[in-house]
C-alpha cells in the first residue's frame, strides 16, 4: 500500500493506541468498518477558548458522547472509553496537532471519532472476542461564511431511499454520499429529502421549517439522525419566545415555508433561501433564523464561560490543597 501523497495537510491522528500522521495511519483490510461499514462515528465542534487543554471548549460535548454511547450500544459494540477517557483522548490529539503546527491555538476545530467492531475473518454475524478499532482525528473547522449567512443557500430535493435505522450514526453512509453528490451535481449546498411525501432530513443536516413565526421539525424517530443541534435549537427557540412543534411536515408545507433552516455541527444554523428553482419565502434569511443564530452564538459564549469557571475553580482547589 502506497503512502498518501496528495493531502494538503497531514494531521496527527489517534489509531488504536498510537498517535501517527494521517498519511501513515493504516487499518487491516479485514476491519469490519472497511468490509461491512460495521461501525459508528461522531463529529463534535471544539471552539477556540483558553479554558481547556488545547485551548478549546468542546461544544455540547456531553451530548455528543451520549449519542456515541447510544450508537455503539445499538449495534452491540462495547464503548472503548468512558466520557473522561474520550475527553482526555481528544485533548491529547488536539495537543499533538498544536505541537506539530497543524492547528493554531486560536483556531476552531472539529473532532472526528470512529469506532468499528474490529478485525476478523469475513462473515456477516458478529465475531466474538475482537477488539474495536478506534480512530480520532482533529482538524480545523471551517464554518459557513458571512456571505452564506447573509444571502442564504440553495438546496435541492430528492426522495429519501436510505435504510430505516437513520437514528444510528453509522459509518454506512452511501445513501448520504449519493445525496451529497446529487447536490454537488446540481450546484446546490445540500439535498433535502422526503420519505413518502414527508420531510426527513438533509444528506448531513437536520431541517427546520418556519411558518407564521412557528418553528417545526420532523419528530425524533428512526427516520432521521437526531442532530445534537436538534435539542439545542429546541432550547434556543424557547429562549427566543419562538413556538416549536415536532411533527410530520409534508413536502407541500416545506415548499410553502416562510423560512427553511439547516443545522449541523459544521453548519451551526444556516438559512435556505432557494429550494430547487424557487425562492423560499421572500428569498432572503428571515427573523426566525436571525434569532436562532444570535442565540446559538450566545450558547457558545455561555459554555465557554462555564468552562473557564470550571478551570478556575479546579485551579483554586489545587492551590488550597
Amino acid at each position: 500500500m502506497t503512502a498518501v501523497s496528495d493531502v494538503s495537510s497531514d494531521p496527527i491522528v489517534y489509531l488504536n493506541g498510537e498517535l501517527v500522521p494521517l498519511s501513515e495511519a493504516r487499518v487491516p483490510v479485514l476491519d469490519r468498518g472497511f468490509i461491512f461499514g460495521d461501525g459508528i462515528y461522531e463529529v463534535a465542534p471544539l471552539y477556540a477558548h483558553p479554558a481547556h487543554a488545547g485551548g478549546r471548549t468542546p461544544f455540547r460535548f456531553q451530548q455528543h458522547l451520549a449519542r456515541l454511547a447510544r450508537s455503539v450500544d445499538r449495534i452491540g459494540i462495547v464503548n472503548p472509553f468512558d466520557d473522561a477517557g474520550w475527553r482526555a483522548l481528544i485533548a491529547q490529539v488536539v495537543a499533538a496537532n498544536e505541537a506539530d503546527g497543524g492547528l493554531r491555538a486560536d483556531q476552531d476545530a472539529i473532532a472526528y471519532i470512529q469506532v468499528t467492531r474490529g478485525v476478523a475473518k469475513r462473515g456477516h454475524a458478529f465475531p466474538a472476542g475482537i477488539q474495536p478499532t478506534v480512530f480520532v482525528m482533529v482538524t480545523p473547522l471551517n464554518l459557513p461564511d458571512a456571505a452564506q449567512r447573509a444571502q442564504g443557500v440553495r438546496c435541492v430535493t430528492a426522495e429519501d431511499r436510505r435504510w430505516l435505522n437513520c437514528d444510528i450514526k453509522s459509518v454506512s453512509l452511501l445513501g448520504n454520499v449519493l445525496m451529497a453528490q446529487y447536490a454537488a451535481e446540481n450546484d446546490a449546498f445540500e439535498t433535502i429529502q422526503f420519505r413518502d411525501g414527508m420531510l426527513t432530513e438533509g444528506s448531513s443536516s437536520n431541517v427546520w421549517v418556519a411558518k407564521s413565526g412557528v418553528l417545526s421539525a420532523p419528530p425524533r424517530s428512526h427516520k432521521i439522525l437526531e442532530g445534537i443541534r436538534y435539542g439545542l435549537i429546541e432550547e434556543l427557540a424557547g429562549e427566543c419566545g419562538i413556538r416549536f412543534e415536532a411533527r410530520e411536515i409534508s413536502e407541500a408545507e416545506l415548499r410553502a415555508a416562510d423560512e427553511i433552516i439547516v443545522s449541523s455541527a459544521t453548519k451551526e444554523v444556516l438559512p435556505v433561501t432557494r429550494l430547487d428553482s424557487q425562492p423560499v419565502g421572500e428569498g432572503k434569511p428571515g427573523a426566525v433564523f436571525a434569532a436562532l443564530y444570535a442565540a446559538y452564538q450566545r450558547a457558545k459564549a455561555q459554555e465557554a464561560r462555564e468552562a473557564q469557571q470550571g478551570v478556575e475553580n479546579e485551579s483554586r482547589e489545587r492551590i488550597t490543597v
